[in-house]
């Protein structure tokens, strides 16, 4: 009886995760800097690496870690360890999370915003009296094809995942929120094909002036998010499937949808300030 548990909180046993995820995330971000500068050698030309190499087996850490570390969360729910105040800890950390990804975003949006009101000279040392912004010989999208379309499929994919969440917290049917995490990922996926073919449409690169590395920067991370979004959304699918989720305990669920939403809002402002104000 000494020992018996009277709190609402549980005792996390040692854990090799972070550890291991700091690992990836370091081998996987070194193997991209290695990718773009060429091979290098250390030890005195004794090791070389490879970039694309070295990238890969960090990512595939990173996908390791990701994988074993959230089953293990899902399998303390599962046991009952997720009471309501230790769920209440874990959106504050979700929305903490999404707070640290709005300060992400808003250095690409500084960057491109600082750049279009004083554009400065090739080796960026002075501002240009007469700049103008996009740079000369840059021929952006028409705003109102392909990226209103994508616009438009990211807002309904959003609208969709708000039905699932409604369909589950107030009704409890779960055959709606089936239907509405899977248009809600389809269209998440379109979205991603559509990005794709704009990307391989492109009048400019991402090397040589900023505005395209601005561009591909903001709108790049955004469509990364977005594929990691998808898959969140896909896995909340499975675990729907397996009947984790409940109307009192969905968590992981509610958290997705919340990325989703800021996916969907980001795209809102990089339509608004790169694709019509910027363009």
């Amino acid at each position: 009886m000494a020992h018996a548990k009277n709190h609402d909180f549980h005792i996390l046993p040692p854990s090799m995760w972070p550890l291991l995820g700091s690992l990836g995330a370091f081998i996987m971000l070194f193997g991209a800097v290695v990718w773009m500068a060429g091979e290098v050698t250390i030890l005195r030309e004794a090791v070389t690496l490879s970039g694309p190499w070295t990238f890969l087996f960090g990512f595939v850490m990173v996908l390791y870690v990701m994988f074993g570390w959230w089953a293990e969360v899902v399998a303390e729910s599962g046991v009952g360890d997720h009471t309501p105040v230790v769920r209440i800890g874990l959106r504050y950390g979700f929305i903490l999370f999404i707070m640290s990804e709005v300060m992400f975003f808003s250095a690409w949006f500084w960057s491109f915003f600082k750049h279009a009101m004083y554009p400065m000279d090739p080796g960026g040392m002075s501002p240009i009296v007469d700049g103008v912004w996009p740079p000369a010989g840059i021929e952006t999208f028409d705003p109102w094809h392909l990226p209103l379309i994508n616009t438009l499929i990211l807002l309904c994919s959003g609208a969709a995942a708000t039905w699932a969440h409604h369909a589950l917290v107030h009704e409890n049917n779960r055959n709606d929120m089936k239907w509405g995490l899977i248009l809600a990922i389809g269209l998440g996926a379109i979205f991603t094909v559509f990005q794709v073919y704009e990307y391989s449409h492109a009048a400019f690169g991402f090397a040589g002036n900023i505005y395209g590395a601005n561009f591909f920067m903001a709108t790049g991370f955004h469509g990364f998010h977005v594929v990691i979004g998808t898959i969140f959304l896909f896995v909340c699918l499975i675990r729907l499937q397996r009947g984790h989720f409940t109307p009192e305990k969905h968590v992981g669920f509610e958290a997705a949808a919340w990325y989703w939403h800021f996916v969907d809002v980001v795209w809102l402002f990089l339509f608004a300030a790169v694709y019509i104000w910027g363009g």
